[in-house]
């Protein structure tokens, strides 16, 4: 029975450990695989840097390459292909860029650089194309990019040399960023960079038909008057909006430093217990956004009425001569767009967005940024051509179905003032800006009318 019993605990142990064996070889199998699989990814990551850096190098070649034509370029059409070339470059190096496993200083700027080379590119070939001769300070601004590009492209080529020669790895920069990046390459390329960083002022301010990056990131609110409030008086200036009497609990939600228009944030509970959330700028105590979710499950009042209730909601608040534009309606709500007003003149960047309950015309909801941003008054001075001259460079097939001034934004946020014509050609609407200081066509909107709202496109 011993020897029996002996047997069998053998055979039990015997078991245990073949399992255990069995176990263990599963795991190392296991472990070789995830850790072949894990070189594998981080091969295909390494090909995948390698490939956007060189198409980088090679793109920042080019750009380099165009912005020397470009300084010799004695013929508008062949300096509009030149430029084109460019700004097709540029943005293809950006692109490139941005696949890189590298966060900063350097790089950021490197890829303001390109953006503004991008698109001032493209301002100086719309010139062009229109056939004006660019200026001495447009040559003088592009020798100006290309110095810069040569500094960027031996700098590349330096991190080129450094990257065959193994010095760093993009693994490395992907686990260490910028202190992989700054202990890794060496002091040359340090110091291209940094070169390229410290003389970025000397150009970032200019402005041309557009202007440049740096011009829109930067660009002045405007809008944005008065002196710095507190917590305190923002939480007043609330209270004063929504109305005292309206309102059941207040609560502060904090300060939004970083956002575009830094405001101090409340939530409003009124007397229906609809909740709003309110903020209110730090500069100037300005209503900047208001907005309840509140659900409306009727529509009784029309699109005309709920035009005039906004109209007359924006004009107690103290926003005067605004029109209304475009507006979507969901849901029971339409968001209207307002464009203020100046001589009868449309001012499309000072927008303000308004929010109207179609079931009563209650206001729930309204952001102010694009007013904030721009709005001033404007020199309305610089008409050189009259309404019949800018009409005569229209389409013939535009059935002209109503006409005015306006001011429209461009890309680079800056303005210009056009005849705006709004006709049809068959069954479709268009908008036509034509600048009224001399004459080029500046945009072309199609409109578009739907159950729910009148869009642009």
């Amino acid at each position: 029975m011993n020897k029996l019993k002996d047997w069998k605990e053998r055979l039990k142990k015997g078991h245990m450990l073949s399992v255990i064996c069995v176990l263990l070889i599963l795991v190392i199998a296991l472990g070789i695989i995830l850790y072949s699989k894990q070189r594998e990814y981080k091969q295909a990551s390494e090909n995948s840097y390698n490939m956007a850096f060189y198409e980088l190098v090679d793109y920042v070649q080019n750009v380099e390459n165009y912005l020397a034509k470009s300084l010799i370029s004695s013929t508008s059409e062949h300096g509009a292909e030149t430029l084109t070339n460019l700004w097709r470059e540029a943005n293809l190096a950006q692109a490139y860029l941005a696949r890189l496993p590298i966060e900063s200083q350097e790089l950021e700027n490197t890829e303001k650089f390109l953006n503004q080379v991008s698109d001032y590119s493209y301002s100086l070939s719309r010139k062009n194309i229109y056939n004006e001769d660019l200026t001495q300070e447009d040559f003088t601004n592009l020798k100006e990019l290309h110095s810069y590009s040569v500094e960027l492209e031996n700098t590349l080529n330096q991190l080129s040399e450094d990257l065959n020669n193994g010095r760093f790895s993009w693994g490395e920069l992907t686990q260490k960023g910028t202190i992989a990046f700054a202990q890794q390459v060496d002091n040359i390329s340090k110091e291209s960079f940094s070169n390229l960083e410290e003389n970025f002022h000397e150009y970032s301010g200019l402005i041309y038909d557009g202007a440049f990056s740096e011009h829109l990131t930067g660009v002045e609110k405007k809008g944005l008057t008065g002196e710095d409030i507190d917590e305190e008086q923002a939480k007043q200036i609330a209270e004063e909006f929504v109305g005292k009497d309206n309102i059941k609990e207040i609560s502060n939600l904090g300060f939004s430093e970083n956002a575009t228009i830094p405001v101090y944030d409340f939530s409003i509970i009124n007397n229906n217990d609809e909740t709003f959330n309110i903020s209110i700028s730090k500069t100037g105590g300005h209503i900047v956004a208001m907005n309840s979710n509140r659900e409306v499950n009727s529509e009784i009042i029309s699109q005309e009425e709920a035009n005039n209730k906004g109209k007359e909601f924006l004009e107690s608040k103290g926003f005067s001569n605004m029109k209304e534009t475009y507006y979507l309606k969901q849901e029971g709500i339409v968001t209207i767009n307002y464009a203020a007003t100046q001589d009868n003149v449309v001012m499309y960047p000072d927008l303000i967005k308004v929010k109207v309950a179609l079931d009563n015309g209650e206001i729930l909801g309204i952001e102010t940024t694009g007013y904030l941003n721009n709005h001033t008054k404007r020199d309305l001075s610089n008409v050189k051509i009259t309404k019949e001259e800018a009409k005569s460079s229209l389409n013939k097939d535009l059935a002209i179905e109503s006409e005015g001034l306006a001011v429209i934004p461009t890309e680079w946020q800056t303005e210009i003032l056009c005849y705006e014509f709004k006709g049809k050609v068959e069954d479709r609407e268009f908008l036509v800006y034509i600048n009224a200081e001399n004459g080029r066509e500046e945009d072309i909107l199609i409109i578009t009318n739907t159950p729910n709202g009148t869009l642009t496109m």
